[in-house]
């Protein structure tokens, strides 16, 4: 059941604002922007820790030996130039593997013991995870933040849960979409930020000190925030009101003939619209292919880019990147969050279907920025489907627990995906890499149109569709296009020529 309208609003307006603090800086999901600082900085960052402790028993040379190891595998030769990237990457796996671990855990955890202890747990360990980076002057106190980070990151989920909670199923979707468009925004400046604050010199030993302190500033007073204006919403523990239902005959003469709901049949058994096993296995396979297209976009932009600019390939894929965020921000809030979970979750991995094939042969720049407006609206629709989707399955008393499973398979998915596709990358060449790519994302889109199901909540009539497509439409391509010559202009002045 709905928490009441005031109460619902006010907590709604808590999570959003605590995610518009993290587009001043925090970090990765209710902190969203501090994970996305590290991403322009990792170049800097592991070249300065080479260069601290360049002994070969080092830590991160050690990392580098078994890379060359893997490099070396190929018949193809990589060129060194990559070396950072394939290292940022596997931390990148790293990261998502411990999620996969722990996001089952602490979304069990929260069902045990109510959101709000659970999200300032976890919101402890992010701070313990950035005041690791803060006094990091060697790679293996920044490697421990990482695993710090990886291991207490909880705030995706529990955002959900939160929405999950104090909405019904007919304003989840519009609700979860707010949530993906604060992430977007992050994404999306967060770079920028990374990269501006990285120019602030404050201690010879740890140059970026300045980055990790604004970070770890924004981050207490985030909790502090959230500890002083987020109420309890789990439904045994609330204290929160709830809206109020109709009387049966007005309720039974309301509905439309009832469609399975998670619960309890005739027979004893649960009854689900979509499997929860079901939806875990689409987020695993849907992000296995995604994420290491996403990760290999700095292999292309430099290739396409080659000799044509002065530009760093850092500069490049932050443009690229950013013009990313900007577009699936501004369709998560307003085209993503009035369509059904469903229909924007196939639209998303139809595009992505696509991106991979063009990205297959692009050889422009315009061939490159039309397949990241692409990946722009997959990014913007396919996980914030997923996760509405995935919330109808739940119940009350698991909320939690489905949601952490759910992102948990996600994040297996996001943690070997660019592994596998690096392999395939330097093994058979960039074309057949992306088209065997394209290939699996469009097994994945036959899953989704055969074996899903709209809710009953979530359905709409289908006239009703169309007519929103019909109005909507125009705002895409408003958005894409619009976008992209914002973010062209914003990131020559903020990463330069």
């Amino acid at each position: 059941m709905a928490v009441a309208g005031a109460q619902r609003k006010q907590v709604l307006k808590v999570l959003m604002i605590s995610l518009l603090l993290d587009l001043v800086m925090t970090e990765h999901s209710f902190h969203c922007i501090s994970f996305t600082f590290i991403l322009p900085l990792f170049p800097s960052l592991l070249s300065f820790y080479r260069a601290q402790d360049p002994s070969p028993d080092s830590l991160l040379n050690r990392i580098f030996h078994y890379l060359n190891a893997y490099k070396n595998a190929f018949a193809r030769p990589i060129d060194s130039r990559y070396d950072i990237v394939l290292l940022g990457g596997a931390l990148g796996s790293l990261f998502s593997l411990l999620q996969a671990f722990a996001a089952p855990v602490i979304g069990h955890l929260s069902d045990k013991h109510g959101r709000r202890r659970a999200l300032l747990t976890a919101m402890v360990g992010n701070i313990l995870s950035v005041a690791l980076w803060v006094s990091a002057t060697d790679f293996r106190t920044f490697l421990a933040s990482r695993i710090v980070g990886g291991l207490s990151e909880a705030n995706v989920q529990l955002a959900n849960a939160i929405v999950a909670d104090v909405t019904d199923e007919a304003r989840r979707g519009a609700s979860m979409a707010l949530v993906g468009a604060c992430f977007s925004i992050a994404f999306t400046f967060g770079p920028m930020l990374g990269a501006g604050l990285s120019t602030v010199d404050v201690v010879a030993a740890n140059p970026f000190m300045a980055a990790a302190a604004v970070s770890l500033a924004l981050i207490f007073l985030e909790t502090v925030y959230l500890w002083a204006c987020l109420p309890e919403t789990h439904p045994q523990f609330t204290s929160l009101e709830q809206e109020s239902e109709p009387r049966a005959d007005e309720k039974k003469a309301a509905e439309p003939p009832k469609k399975p709901q998670p619960g309890t049949g005739s027979n004893g058994q649960v009854t689900h619209t979509n499997n929860p096993a079901l939806l875990n296995a689409v987020h695993f396979l849907f992000l296995l292919p995604f994420s290491g297209l996403e990760f290999s976009l700095p292999f292309i932009t430099t290739t396409i880019y080659a000799g044509t600019t002065s530009a760093s390939p850092a500069a490049l894929n932050g443009r690229l990147l950013s013009m990313m965020g900007l577009i699936a921000s501004l369709l998560q809030g307003t085209v993503v969050r009035r369509l059904p979970p469903l229909l924007t979750m196939r639209a998303g991995i139809v595009a992505c279907a696509l991106s991979f094939f063009c990205l297959a042969r692009v050889d422009s720049v315009t061939g490159l920025y039309a397949a990241g407006a692409l990946l722009a609206v997959t990014t913007a629709t396919v996980v914030t489907s997923l996760n509405s989707l995935g919330s109808f399955e739940a119940r009350e008393a698991n909320r939690g627990a489905v949601m952490g499973r759910l992102r948990g398979w996600g994040q297996a998915g996001r943690a070997a995906g660019p592994v596998l596709f690096c392999t395939l990358f330097w093994w058979a060449g960039r074309e057949a890499a992306f088209t065997i790519g394209g290939i699996a994302m469009s097994v994945v889109a036959l899953l989704v149109f055969s074996l899903l199901k709209s809710p009953r909540c979530a359905c709409e009539g289908r006239m009703m569709i169309l007519y929103k497509i019909g109005i909507f439409y125009p705002q895409i391509v408003l958005t894409c296009f619009g976008g992209g010559i914002i973010l062209w202009g914003l990131q020559v002045n903020v990463y330069g020529e």
